[in-house]
This record gives structure tokens, C-alpha cells and sequence, in this order.
């Protein structure tokens, strides 16, 4: 079975730290090594590309886009759905959307929120999406957690709305409790082992799952390097395993079929 391999391609401080703080390079430089890594193992992705990123750096979208990658969009500012209004949101979408689309060369069909911030309390985005012209999102984890998800919402690709699909984060349920995998931290925080099972539960259960990170999380030596003031608490859970990421992820790449999401839904 085919899973989805998606990269959000955003810069860690701009989008973890600080929204206000300018783009860096580093975000570059570690998106062309997921390239080349995923050249090696002849796999292609979707990207989800963070507008602020692309007009910072506008050479990386058609690196991605000339491999043979889908492009996708992150949003414009990476600033959390559930802190737009309506008219924000679209407004976010469009201006993402009038950068990356030139650039790509091609319509841009996904879209996956910053932070997961599609919910129970603003699912009112779907409708918006497809409105702007979407035909589907990856923003939903249908787990319980104090910063997203919605429980409820089921683990496979399902229309969300008339003509707009979702598909939900990984997830496998043990001892009646939903776990999330594959993805970001997860990727980073578990053995690898463990990573591989739920994987391949999912799939014996007849689910695509979805696998996803970011560019940073292959740069072992950023928060050691930035600039700036950050937390110990910070430090800790978004630098720990980041010196692992690039064997784990080689490894996944062996072990699984993987494919840009649109194909996998086959749209």
C-alpha cells in the first residue's frame, strides 16, 4: 500500500519561535538535503510550502516542483487558523497562493494548516477552502490533544465537505486510545521500531497513512547556532533526536511505498 510523504517547508524560528522574525536560509539548505535523500531512494513527496518562505527564497519552489515533487500550500505567515477570522483565513490563502503557484508552475490542489490548527471549533476552513479552489487538506489529527485534533474524526481520507477531501494525520489505536505517528516530533522522539509497526498496522488495516517532518528537523545543530533567546523546555523537545532523523527517515523510505498525497488520493 502507498502512504503519503509530506515535508512542511517553513523556517523553525520564524514559525516555532517567533512569527515576526525574518525567514533564514537554513530552511533551505535542509529541504535540498530531503531532495536528495528522497532522489537516492527514488521517492517523491508533497511539499507543503509556507508562502513567507517562498517570497523570501523563491528558488527553492521550483527546485521542488522540477523533481518531480507536488506543491502544495502551508498558508502564507504560519499563523494558526484558530487565530484568523473567516475573512483572514481567505485572505492568508489567496496571498499564500499568488507566491507559491508561479513559482510551482502548476495549480496548487492540498493544503495542510500550520500547526494542525483545523478543529472542532473552526471547521467553518474547510468550506473556505474549497471555495479558494482546494480539493483537499491534511490539517486534521483525529486525536485527542491539549493543542489540536479532533477525536472523533475518522482515521482514513474522507470528504470533509462537497468536493473537498481530508486526510487525517497518522494514527493507530492501542488499549482504546489513538496515538499519533509518523509525523514531526513523533518521527524524531520514538524508536524507529515502534515508528515501522504503526505503520504497518495501519496499513494491514487498509489505511494509507501519512508521514510527515520539516526541513529542520534534519539540522542537528540549529538551536545551538540561532541567535536568539530560547527556552530550555524549547530546546529540549524540538532539538532532542534531531542527529537521528535523517537514519530514521532513510530507513522508512526503505521499508515503506511512498508517494506525493495527491496520487495516493488519486486526484
Amino acid at each position: 500500500m502507498r502512504n503519503a510523504l509530506t515535508v512542511d517547508v517553513e523556517d523553525w524560528a520564524q514559525s516555532t519561535l517567533d512569527r515576526s522574525l525574518p525567514i533564514s536560509g537554513r530552511f533551505v539548505r535542509s529541504t535540498v538535503a530531503l531532495l536528495d535523500l528522497f532522489a537516492r531512494h527514488r521517492v517523491r513527496a508533497t511539499f507543503f510550502v509556507l508562502g513567507k518562505a517562498a517570497e523570501a527564497f523563491p528558488e527553492i519552489v521550483p527546485l521542488i516542483a522540477a523533481a518531480g515533487h507536488e506543491v502544495a500550500s502551508h498558508g502564507y505567515g504560519h499563523e494558526p487558523v484558530w487565530n484568523l477570522t473567516p475573512a483572514d483565513f481567505a485572505d492568508d490563502l489567496r496571498r499564500a497562493r499568488a507566491v507559491i503557484e508561479p513559482l510551482a508552475g502548476r495549480p496548487l490542489v492540498g493544503y495542510r494548516a500550520p500547526d494542525f490548527s483545523i478543529g472542532l471549533r473552526n471547521l467553518w476552513a474547510l468550506d473556505i477552502l474549497r471555495a479558494e479552489g482546494f480539493r483537499y487538506d491534511s490539517s486534521i489529527y483525529p486525536i485527542r490533544n491539549p493543542r489540536y485534533g479532533v477525536p472523533g474524526a475518522p482515521l482514513e481520507p474522507y470528504e470533509a465537505v462537497d468536493g473537498l477531501v481530508e486526510f487525517p494525520l497518522a494514527a493507530v489505536t492501542l488499549v482504546g486510545t489513538r496515538w499519533p505517528v509518523a509525523g514531526g516530533g513523533y518521527l524524531r522522539l520514538v524508536p524507529y521500531a515502534i515508528t515501522r509497526w504503526a505503520l504497518r498496522r495501519i496499513n494491514a488495516e487498509g489505511r494509507p497513512a501519512v508521514v510527515y517532518l520539516h526541513p529542520y528537523e534534519i539540522d542537528a545543530t540549529e538551536l545551538g547556532e540561532l541567535p536568539y533567546r530560547i527556552s530550555l523546555k524549547l530546546r529540549v523537545t524540538q532539538s532532542l533526536n534531531r542527529h537521528r532523523t535523517r537514519a530514521r527517515l532513510d530507513a522508512l523510505l526503505r521499508d515503506f511505498q511512498l508517494a506525493p498525497m495527491r496520487e495516493v488520493l488519486g486526484l
